[in-house]
């Protein structure tokens, strides 16, 4: 097997262990801390503020991440970042409200540097024609954290309307332990030198993601982030960023809190998180498949598909689940009396369309920006970060009628802009390629006067 291939595959069981644990905790931690607030009133800790301190410092931190990356490397940067992870995910076992918020700072920094450290590490064990392959497969392995964790969650879960403090730790303990499995694969990652490339050999040696010093790696990612390329792809990535903390934090909480479901609502919750990591894998794997009839055909195809998929889900949420489900235990019923089976499609498609997005932007960041992909993919978590992380804040006070108007407008601009990037890049490179041939056939014409000559 070739090695860069084999340094994705490494890379994707890190993240799938990491985020076994904190992608678990964010499905669940609404639920959890509703229930250690039950048991232990001076608990005042809340799921979604959490969220929104981790995105809104991951977002602020994501600005000196390439700076750090260029002391540190990708590896050091993403195993640094794990540590805040396994970190957060220790605190619940001893839940005090301040620990909480304070582990949420911690993750967020570490978070800026585990992503920015994963999208350069994943450039350096790519090429034009691998990208959109490597993307898909680690992108697979990455959501199969959604599934494992959250079928463990719903085991656990089962029949339970408050989850006790009993429960509570075996979970908090057995995703701790998951976590630190994929700190070993992080530990164990190879370094990753980007290779002369075949036009490369035509002149002299090109060197990619050359190492700059902290300053000028800052001046870089505002210099990118201004250009009209960015600032069109900014858009997609709020998307990304609303559609991620609606489905991860929001969704499945609402179905839970959704008493119409019947008595196994609670335990609907990890259940969700197992569709939506269906959804995720089963995307990842696919265009993981079709990697390179995937840069052939065009990113644009993938990316309308998501829009389109989120699109449906979108309205079968807003007929299935109370416009109030958000906010805590409702009675409440929607347009259609509350499907459990329903909830859990709409799950899945929601898994499905994230992976048609975020495959495809992985795609274009390592495919069009390789020369910068630390600066690109700290410019993508940023803008994402800073979404989600909004998204948060109002969560606890929107309706959710309310946060799916939202999302199908950003899901409407933010897919036209992706567009907009990818038939540009086209363009250019069709036009690159006119003049390569026009200047292949001058040479030959060339070569063929000087031949009867």
């Amino acid at each position: 097997m070739n090695r860069k291939f084999v340094n994705v595959i490494l890379l994707g069981f890190g993240f799938m262990f990491v985020f076994t644990a904190f992608q678990t905790m964010g499905n669940i931690e609404k639920t959890v801390l509703d229930s250690i607030s039950h048991d232990d009133p001076s608990f005042t800790g809340d799921g979604y503020t959490s969220l929104a301190i981790i995105y809104a410092t991951l977002a602020i931190c994501n600005w000196m991440a390439p700076s750090i990356i260029t002391i540190t490397g990708p590896r050091g940067a993403m195993f640094v970042g794990g540590l805040t992870y396994l970190f957060f995910i220790v605190t619940f076992l001893f839940p005090r409200t301040w620990l909480l918020y304070v582990a949420s700072v911690l993750i967020g920094a570490g978070a800026a540097a585990i992503w920015t450290g994963q999208g350069n590490y994943l450039t350096l064990n790519s090429d034009a024609d691998t990208i959109s392959r490597n993307s898909g497969v680690f992108w697979a392995m990455l959501q199969c954290s959604m599934f494992f964790g959250n079928l463990f969650v719903f085991i656990k879960f089962q029949g339970k309307t408050q989850i006790d403090a009993e429960t509570r730790n075996v979970v908090f303990g057995a995703l701790t332990g998951v976590c630190a499995v994929g700190l070993v694969f992080l530990m164990i990652l190879r370094p990753a030198k980007r290779l002369p490339t075949l036009e490369d050999a035509k002149g002299d040696i090109v060197t990619h993601d050359v190492q700059e010093g902290p300053m000028e790696a800052f001046k870089g990612a505002l210099r990118l982030f201004c250009t009209r390329d960015m600032l069109l792809l900014s858009v997609t990535f709020i998307y990304t960023g609303v559609e991620l903390s609606f489905f991860s934090g929001v969704y499945s909480p609402s179905i839970g809190f959704t008493l119409g479901m019947g008595d196994n609502a609670k335990q609907l919750v990890g259940l969700s998180g197992v569709f939506i990591g269906m959804g995720e894998v089963l995307g990842g794997a696919l265009f993981g498949i079709l990697g390179s009839k995937t840069t052939r055909w065009g990113r644009d195809p993938i990316v309308i598909m998501g829009y389109i998929i989120h699109l449906g889900s979108f309205f079968l949420i807003f007929i299935n689940l109370p416009t109030v489900a958000p906010f805590g235990d409702t009675e409440e019923i929607s347009y259609i009396t509350p499907s459990p089976q329903l909830a859990m499609f709409c799950s899945f498609l929601l898994g499905f369309g994230d992976a048609c997005f975020n495959t495809q932007i992985y795609s274009i960041l390592g495919g069009n920006y390789s020369d910068n992909s630390t600066s690109a993919f700290a410019l993508f978590k940023f803008t994402q970060s800073l979404a989600a992380a909004a998204c948060f804040f109002y969560s606890s006070r929107a309706l959710l009628s309310v946060q799916l108007s939202v999302l199908g407008v950003l899901a409407t601009v933010g897919t036209a802009s992706f567009c907009r990037v990818e038939w540009a890049a086209r363009a250019r490179q069709r036009a690159l390629d006119i003049d390569d041939k026009a200047e292949t056939t001058t040479h030959a014409l060339a070569d063929n006067a000087l031949h009867y000559d």
